[in-house]
């Protein structure tokens, strides 16, 4: 085991045969019993101070959070716009990695948005002062009362960070914070880029698709980037995207990609 603050990690020893969806490793906090815990079960890595970190930037060297600020603040500065002007709502936004590095742009409203309890106190417990605020809701139910708070912040930019595809964030959730998001507004997002091939017939690579071919968003940047490595060592690629919203997701779309 690897020892890291109060925790020591140790990692599966046939690490080829495990697909991105299924990799763990095995967490012993203290004299505690060693726990295996999966790399999508965030609400127990986030219940662990600094495990996320561990885990996601100290052994799998996690680029995303950087790269898509990068992108952004580039297309930003194309289109003459200050990172100062955005209020963002940051989808899938766990303890807080992207909106640290939102924060370093000069973003300076941003409302973090996760449906896990576990993300919301880690992000407050980790970065405390770094969003305006945070909810832990589900975006397919969302309560009345959160519903009047995010039409009233006036959202001009949408980011999600290596959240969407795995089911984690359905594409009814993304709907509904895309459509939140003003017209002439900022989407930002990375994606496994394997779930952006046709052969993928899952709701959110349908409905990018849609959205693309009936000019819902003008794209300003696609590019593949390497997000992490695998718990294998092998470099997992993604595709960073950027662009404008011009129209709200219809409920046709969302039918047709159910």
């Amino acid at each position: 085991m690897t020892q890291f603050g109060d925790f020591s990690v140790a990692f599966p020893e046939e690490e080829n045969d495990i697909s991105q969806a299924e990799e763990w490793c095995v967490v012993r906090c203290g004299k505690k019993r060693p726990r295996r815990i999966r790399f999508h079960d965030y609400h127990k890595i986030y219940n662990i101070p600094g495990l996320y970190e561990f885990l996601f930037y100290e052994r799998l060297r996690c680029q995303s959070p950087a790269v898509i600020c990068r992108f952004l603040r580039r297309e930003l500065e194309k289109s003459g716009k200050s990172p100062a002007t955005l209020k963002v709502m940051d989808l899938g936004a766990g303890n807080g990695m992207v909106a640290e590095e939102l924060a370093k742009l000069g973003v300076q409203n941003i409302v973090g948005v996760d449906i896990l309890r576990e993300a919301k106190r880690a992000a407050l417990r980790d970065r405390p002062g770094v969003y305006h605020d945070y909810h832990a809701v589900d975006m397919t139910r969302l309560p009345r009362r959160v519903l009047s708070l995010f039409k009233k912040e006036g959202f001009n930019c949408l980011v999600s960070v290596a959240a969407l595809g795995f089911g984690d964030i359905p594409h009814r959730a993304f709907a509904q914070a895309y459509n939140l998001i003003d017209d002439s507004g900022w989407i930002a997002f990375t994606i496994k880029e394997d779930f952006l091939h046709k052969r993928y017939t899952h709701g959110f690579s349908k409905m990018i698709q849609k959205m693309a071919r009936s000019g819902l968003l003008d794209l300003r940047l696609r590019r593949r980037y390497h997000h992490r490595l695998s718990v294998a060592g092998k470099p997992l690629s993604y595709v960073g995207m950027v662009g404008v919203k011009k129209g709200n997701i219809s409920r046709s779309i969302l039918k047709t990609c159910d």
